[in-house]
């Protein structure tokens, strides 16, 4: 019954941080606690239940447990090798891999400790499964929130649609950028009709901003060769703002924030980048100020897992303090348990 009532306080300040901002990475760990005791309250409840029902969910909690961290590092690995083929063999890619070789590794070190009996290296991967539940809990509720706040309505009204770059290869648009310019001008053309239809005038009409600078290895910065593919396939270049100093994704918003800010003061706008970089532009949108919901375009299945977890390192850290904080201290019971077995 106590874990029933903490899950539903968890729930309740998840829904009054979502009615407060939606763009809060507190929002995903409120949830994430919630379903956490939800999930306990139920386990609890199951001394109750009929015992062949019981019986199967203890089963298939079994097996998940044994077979999913094996199952999960197999198709990491498969996709990292996958996404090294594809994608070049770059610090960025080697992501899914290299998370794959750690759980492989981890397991490796468990069975050793039970085989050896050693009361330091138990200790020792006692520490570490603590450290790795930490995190491994934050992703999840990452992840877990990033999909409902993927799945948000496109706001009604918006002065600017705002796509973000990600790189130019052979100064054209690659396909992840192609993919978010098209997803930019749908939303776009979106809002335009809804201007039409409520018979807004032509001045609010809304305006599409291409942002992205020149990086050393490109001949043009990101935003003209946004603007010229959308010019290419018909989009009117005369509703194009192209904002070509940035080089980061808060460059970005900070950038195209100081634009809109001179020709349409406390704009909104919806942002538009890749579905798996969605949640922490949203998290930056919110920190730099600007006034914007982001959405999501499509991305390939296999560029999916390397991305999210390099998203995922990069809000870890963007809280450092609490977060390698907490794995400190985790770290610090983990060394005392290591010294009490010796």
């Amino acid at each position: 019954m106590v874990a029933f009532v903490v899950a539903a306080v968890f729930l309740l300040l998840f829904g009054i941080g979502v009615l407060r901002d939606r763009r809060r990475f507190g929002n995903a760990v409120y949830l994430g606690l919630s379903v956490t005791f939800l999930g306990v309250g139920l386990l609890a409840s199951l001394k109750d239940a009929p015992r062949g029902v019981a019986g199967v969910v203890l089963i298939v909690l079994l097996l998940v447990v044994a077979l999913g961290p094996v199952t999960l590092a197999t198709l990491l690995c498969s996709n990292g090798v996958k996404m090294l083929r594809k994608e070049g063999r770059r610090p960025a890619n080697l992501l899914a891999l290299l998370a794959g070789l750690g759980i492989y590794g981890v397991m490796a070190l468990m069975v050793v400790a039970v085989f050896t009996q050693s009361a330091v290296l138990g200790a020792a991967v006692l520490t570490l499964l603590l450290v790795l539940g930490y995190v491994s809990f934050l992703f999840l509720c990452f992840i877990g929130y990033a999909a409902l706040y993927g799945r948000l309505s496109i706001r009604r009204d918006a002065d600017y649609v705002v796509v973000l770059g990600s790189g130019l290869i052979g100064g054209r648009v690659p396909p992840l950028l192609a993919s978010r310019l098209e997803r930019g001008r749908q939303v776009y053309e979106k809002l335009a009709e809804r201007c039409a239809a409520e018979g807004t005038e032509t001045p609010r009409r809304p305006l599409l901003v291409v942002s992205g600078g020149q990086g050393s290895d490109e001949a043009v910065p990101e935003a003209h060769a946004m603007a010229d593919y959308l010019v290419e396939r018909g989009f009117p270049a005369d509703r194009i703002v192209r904002e070509d100093r940035s080089r980061t994704t808060e460059e970005n918003l900070l950038f195209t924030k100081a634009l809109m800010d001179v020709e349409r003061p406390d704009a909104e706008c919806v942002i538009v980048t890749n579905n798996f970089h969605a949640f922490r532009a949203a998290l930056l949108a919110r920190e730099v100020g600007v006034n914007g919901q982001v959405v999501g375009s499509p991305t390939a299945a296999y560029f999916w897992p390397s991305a999210t977890i390099r998203e995922f390192a990069a809000v870890f850290l963007t809280y450092k303090k609490v977060n390698l904080g907490i794995c400190g201290g985790l770290i610090l019971l983990g060394g005392l348990a290591v010294l009490a077995a010796l």
